[in-house]
Formats: C-alpha cells, sequence, structure tokens
C-alpha cells in the first residue's frame, strides 16, 4: 500500500496546493467501468478514503469544484464579513474545532463508513469524527448550540442527504472567512457517480446571515491505497498571535 508521507502541520502547505489541482491518475479511473457498490439493502454504499479538492473558498471555481461567486448577504452578514480578519485571528490555529464546513473543506481526505442505519464521517484534520443517524429518526428539536450541529440522513433516490442545523456561532465556512450564525442549516447531497467517483453538493441555508439558500459542489476521487493519518493540532501552539474567542 503507497503511504502518504505528510506531518500533520509541517505539510499543510503542500497539502494546500496539492488539493487544488485534479488527482493523479483520475483521467484513467474515469475511464474504467467499475461497479457501485451496494449496502445489503440495494442503497450505494459510500465507504472508503475519498480524496477531495481543498475548498478555501467556497465562492470560487477552481479544479473539482463549483462556487457560488456572488453571495447573497444580510447587512447584518455583509458587516461580519467586512469586519473579519483571518490574519488578526484565526480560531483554527488555535486549535478550535473547525466547524462541520470548514472540516468538509479541508485539504486532507476523509474516510466514510456507511451502514444502513448511519453515515460515520471520519475527518483526518484534526482527527474528528461526525455520526450521522440514517435510520428515519426525526430531527432533534431540542438542539444546543454545536460546532458540528446534529444531522440526520435520508435517501433521495441513490443520493444520500445529509441535513445538520444546531450550529453555534463560532466557526466560519471556510477559510476566507464568510460568516454563518446560529440559524445556519447545512444540507449535504452525496452520490456515487461510478465505482470510484462521487459527485458531492453542500448547501449553505443561515437566514440571519443570506438573504437566500447558495450552494458549492465538487468531485471526489476514491483512494483505496490511503489511509487517514494522526494529525495533532497542540492547543499552546506558539506559531500563531495571542488572541480569543467569544
Amino acid at each position: 500500500m503507497a503511504v502518504r508521507f505528510l506531518s500533520s502541520m509541517a505539510a499543510a502547505a503542500a497539502g494546500l496546493a496539492l488539493m487544488s489541482i485534479p488527482a493523479a491518475g483520475q483521467g484513467a479511473t474515469a475511464k474504467t467501468s467499475i461497479a457501485i457498490p451496494r449496502l445489503p439493502d440495494g442503497k450505494p454504499d459510500l465507504s472508503g478514503v475519498w480524496e477531495r479538492p481543498f475548498v478555501d473558498d467556497m465562492t470560487k471555481n477552481k479544479a473539482n469544484q463549483q462556487g457560488t461567486p456572488e453571495l447573497p448577504f444580510t447587512p447584518a452578514g455583509l458587516e461580519d464579513w467586512k469586519k473579519y480578519d483571518a490574519a488578526k485571528f484565526d480560531y483554527t490555529a488555535h486549535c478550535l474545532p473547525l466547524g462541520l464546513t470548514r472540516s468538509i473543506n479541508s485539504p486532507f481526505p476523509i474516510q466514510l463508513i456507511h451502514t444502513p442505519s448511519q453515515l460515520a464521517i471520519l475527518v483526518e484534520m484534526n482527527n474528528t469524527f461526525h455520526i450521522v443517524p440514517t435510520d428515519g429518526r426525526k430531527h432533534p428539536t431540542d438542539l444546543g448550540p454545536l460546532w458540528n450541529g446534529l444531522s440526520t440522513g435520508h435517501w433521495d433516490g441513490d443520493t444520500m442527504v445529509v441535513e445538520t442545523t444546531g450550529f453555534n456561532d463560532k466557526s466560519r465556512l471556510d477559510t476566507a472567512g464568510h460568516p454563518h450564525s446560529d440559524a445556519l442549516h447545512v444540507t449535504q447531497r452525496f452520490t456515487r457517480t461510478d465505482g470510484t467517483h462521487m459527485a458531492y453538493e453542500v448547501i449553505i441555508d443561515d437566514p440571519k446571515t443570506y438573504t437566500s439558500p447558495w450552494k458549492n459542489n465538487r468531485t471526489f476521487t476514491l483512494r483505496p491505497d490511503w489511509e487517514l493519518m494522526e494529525y495533532s493540532c497542540e492547543e499552546n501552539n506558539k506559531d500563531v498571535a495571542e488572541g480569543h474567542i467569544k
């Protein structure tokens, strides 16, 4: 098995650049005819380690991603966006949780573990996980403010749809710093298009920050030759300016 020789922090800059270009060999794998694996209930199995484009700015179009160039800010959302200064303080540099969308945007792989009753999303960056029940339960109504929110999943044909609410307002949607509030509702749509690729769509709906929903689309590539690696972010990191988050 090929080993990805990337250290958690020192290779971050290289990883950001590499993930913005098409995966090596993607053209060749796209030409092969590999059947989409199925769960015991006949639905597509999303399991595997997936290489994804690094999405530092959800408004941009880059390799394997299409953004929304003009965001429909509310007055409050626009004010928040204009005053944000990532150079002055980025909470992730202090090892606080990335938040759901920045985890999915991150430059390193994710692993999906899929059963008929749940979807587990394992994120290499910061070694975080998110469990999505898919057994038909209703979405929780007594939600607390969480970095990653609480999710439920359901099928729309052969597309797995993950609905997430219950966020706090302490994270940002992407590295560029696009804001969200505690009213954020994230919809993720996972669709296997062949044996080695998956279409991914994320829809942002936050009436406090945006006047209408907007989305970002991407292509994921299956990497059976990869495994997730340990990633360590230390809370006493001295390579950033002092700061705090309210």
